[in-house]
Formats: C-alpha cells, sequence, structure tokens
C-alpha cells in the first residue's frame, strides 16, 4: 500500500498514513484512526488534506519479445526516435 501524508490546517500537523490508492481521508478523526496517531485536543470532525508527494516511480520497460529494453528494446533506436 502506498504511504501518504495528510496535513491538518487547524494543528498545523502533518501525518503519513498508508492506505489504498482509492481511498481518500476526510477527517482528523479518520486519519488519527487508521495511522495510530492521537487526536490530542484536534477536534475530530477537522478537516484534513492529502499533500502531493513527489515520490519515485519505478517503470519496467519490456520488448515484445519479453526481454528487457528501453523504448527500443535491445535492437536500439531507430532515426524516428530522437
Amino acid at each position: 500500500m502506498p504511504l501518504y501524508d495528510y496535513f491538518c490546517d487547524e494543528n498545523q500537523t502533518t501525518v503519513a498514513v498508508r492506505h489504498g490508492m482509492s481511498e481518500d481521508l476526510k477527517t482528523w478523526g479518520e486519519l488519527c484512526e487508521r495511522a495510530g496517531h492521537p487526536s490530542g485536543d484536534t477536534q475530530v470532525e477537522a478537516p484534513v488534506r492529502r499533500l502531493l508527494a513527489g515520490g519515485m516511480v519505478l517503470v519496467e520497460k519490456r520488448t515484445a519479445g519479453g526481454g528487457h529494453g528501453g523504448c527500443c528494446g535491445e535492437s536500439g533506436c531507430s532515426s524516428s526516435h530522437g
């Protein structure tokens, strides 16, 4: 499961939590419950927002024959690619 950072404007706190890509937490209470984080003095109804992350995405490219390679495979690139 991916790791997401959420920010609460009410208490100026960022909390990291793992959940599925289709989920989106809306309140401080939901976030704290999911992350196992104490809610403290902040109202559980306080809104939170998911922050954009600059995470790394690894992509593996395969040729039609199943081998590993770049956009042109193991045969090399033709002049039409650049």
